[in-house]
């Protein structure tokens, strides 16, 4: 039989008084009756994390396997597996510790279908890089919205951390199929844009680059918005941004990523960019934070999620050139997108990284305000 543990000798009350060391006492004890051993909870004492160790046991794995165990299982070369787990962003343990569960086993076998079935490793090892970087993203919108929903004043680490616990139990088997399906629905309309020529079909090979506009959105002033309030009201600002943009897009428009105060959008053609960034900017006058952004067209080429080339390029230029509450545009956009908005130009201007001069438009809405300026 297991010794019980002396919490009191071993240090995990200290620091606790009255009825935060009954509530950390009971903690202590429900997490021990679940199987938590003493140097876990030491080392979430330590670290000032012990009201979080619920939900770290309700998401950890079984460890069931180790990397070698799901290798000899799977059939998966060992040195491309430990690529694999880096690309997704997982430490890697030692080859025959079991830290890895039945969730491990199948996606590492799903893997191997993929690659049975004429994918590449660095292709294979690019999607995994995006699945990596895509869900820490979601993990932590959805982390900073569970935590700001369910801590109530008074708790104790009790109390947090058994709510945060049993919500993760009854919500997290309903993010997969959410998940799931928009996947799915985006899947679907990138397929859509994707326009597939004659030559194509003939050699059986998509082209690299295509044809699409790019815009970025930043915050005017940011860098200063930094140096004059505090960590967590620049937190609120980010957070109040990158909603605003969320809402703002739809097909064919895509959100490709938010780089700290800029967030990148492309589609296929410019009218559908030009309508988000231009309407998220004359919004902006009257919300905070103030906006400014830039829209250009040309061939880019599509890499893990992501857009390089010329446009990518040029856009970002436009925006570093554009005005507070402006937006500024290439020749080819504003030629492309034509009537139904208001045009003036700003000139014809050249920009560090791009090629010869480029022809700079302001654009508006024609009930917009014009004093604001472009570049």
């Amino acid at each position: 039989m297991t010794e019980p543990i002396d919490f009191q000798a071993e240090g995990l009350l200290d620091g606790t008084d009255g009825a935060d060391r009954d509530a950390r006492r009971e903690l202590l004890e429900l997490l021990v009756g679940e199987g938590a051993t003493l140097a876990e909870l030491k080392r979430a004492v330590a670290e000032d994390r012990l009201a979080f160790l619920p939900v770290e046991r309700v998401l950890a794995g079984q460890g069931k396997y180790s990397a070698n165990e799901i290798s000899e299982k799977t059939g998966l070369d060992h040195e491309f597996q430990d690529r694999m787990f880096r690309s997704l962003g997982l430490a890697l343990a030692d080859p025959d510790e079991r830290v890895y569960d039945d969730e491990d086993l199948k996606a590492a076998e799903t893997v191997m279908v993929f690659l049975e079935a004429g994918f590449s490793e660095d292709t294979v090892l690019e999607v995994c890089r995006v699945l990596g970087d895509s869900m820490s993203r979601v993990a932590a919108t959805f982390g900073g919205v569970v935590g700001e929903t369910l801590a109530q004043p008074g708790d104790t680490e009790r109390d947090l951390g058994l709510r945060y616990a049993e919500t993760l139990r009854s919500l997290g088997p309903l993010a997969a199929p959410t998940l799931q399906q928009m996947l799915n629905l985006r899947l679907r309309e990138e397929m859509r844009n994707t326009v597939i020529s004659q030559a194509e079909l003939q050699s059986g090979r998509l082209a690299g680059a295509q044809p699409i506009t790019v815009g970025f959105v930043d915050i005017v002033g940011f860098t200063k918005l930094g140096e004059d309030v505090p960590p967590e009201d620049v937190g609120n600002v980010i957070r109040r941004f990158e909603r605003a943009v969320a809402e703002a897009v739809e097909p064919p428009v895509r959100l490709v990523k938010t780089i700290g105060d800029a967030a990148m959008l492309v589609a296929p053609q410019p009218a559908p960019v030009v309508d988000v960034v231009v309407g998220l900017v004359e919004r902006s006058r009257e919300e905070s934070p103030l906006l400014r952004g830039g829209v250009a067209s040309g061939d880019g080429l599509p890499r893990a999620g992501d857009w390089y080339g010329h446009p990518v390029n040029l856009a970002s230029r436009l925006t570093d050139f554009a005005r507070r509450g402006s937006v500024v545009t290439s020749k080819e956009v504003r030629d492309a997108v034509g009537d139904g908005y208001a045009w003036s130009a700003a000139g014809s201007r050249r920009f560090k990284g791009v090629k010869g001069p480029v022809d700079v438009f302001r654009v508006r809405t024609p009930d917009g305000d014009g004093n604001s300026g472009g570049g």
